[in-house]
């Protein structure tokens, strides 16, 4: 709900071009408590006074000499950045109320005034725009916290990127067909390997040497989304030294918890022991 001071406080424009008729809706309002209430005879004015003040209501006369109605709210129109057109129409004439509904006006009032239609239709358009003007800067900030978070995100991926190579040998990730996607860092010449031989069950004749039982228990974790860490890999190569690899990795999932790949770092351990 919007509350009482709130909807009292909302600017409100008056045009018309009958100096009694401004003056008995300028009353109007004022007993109903409303305290930011301006008017103009001038309806060649209005589209530059909202656009200078913005006002949450415009109470506006059809029939002008000079500039009808009708040709204000087409220029209203043109120059409004929200979207939504705060505008209720003052009018004795029953065919017009249809044609300034279908120029996207909110609302009517019509001559003679009905003092206490006047009230309540001003209160309820003043109550809605309100509430528009709520959802609109809720959305705003909304999107405004999702860039903030997302440039946070990001930040801290950068950086976690960044910490993870600099104490790993090399960095991975894989996509949910277990192809390797992104690889940093020397691990090519290091292993002297395809990477993607860690765990494909094709393993070509220049990658023989792996433990089976060791690439078997890995497949069966990434199989599982699992994650596993500082899990080791053995081979023997060509010349029958053996190489020792600890690689460690976590499964990723997207915002809708879908399973999108493994990402995780690798050392050499042999040597190091």
């Amino acid at each position: 709900m919007i509350p009482e001071s709130d909807i009292c406080n909302a600017s409100i424009l008056i045009v018309d071009d009958q100096e009694t008729n401004v003056s008995l809706l300028e009353g109007v309002l004022a007993d109903a408590g409303y305290t930011r209430v301006t008017s103009s005879m001038e309806p060649q004015s209005v589209c530059a006074l909202h656009r200078k003040h913005g006002y949450d209501l415009i109470l506006l006369d059809l029939q002008m000499p000079g500039m009808d109605g009708f040709e204000v709210i087409e220029g209203l129109k043109t120059n409004s950045d929200d979207g939504y057109l705060p505008v209720l129409v003052l009018t004795a004439q029953p065919g017009h109320k249809l044609r300034a509904l279908r120029l996207g006006v909110r609302d009517f009032i019509s001559k003679p005034f009905d003092l206490v239609e006047v009230k309540t239709r001003i209160r309820n358009m003043l109550e809605v725009r309100l509430l528009y003007k709520q959802l609109a800067e809720d959305n705003d900030r909304l999107e405004a916290k999702v860039r903030e978070r997302t440039a946070e995100l990001a930040e801290s991926e950068a950086r976690y990127r960044s910490l993870t190579e600099l104490a790993a040998d090399w960095f991975w990730e894989q996509d949910t067909k277990g192809a390797f996607t992104r690889v940093s860092g020397p691990v090519l010449d290091m292993l002297g390997i395809k990477v993607d031989s860690f765990i494909d069950g094709q393993v070509p004749a220049t990658d023989t040497g792996w433990d089976e039982d060791e690439r078997n228990t890995l497949r069966e974790l990434i199989a599982a989304r699992e994650p596993f860490l500082d899990f080791v890999l053995s081979r023997v190569n060509s010349s029958g030294s053996k190489q020792r690899y600890q690689v460690s990795g976590q499964p990723m999932f997207d915002r809708a918890c879908r399973f999108v790949g493994y990402r995780g770092v690798g050392i050499e351990l042999t040597g190091r022991d």
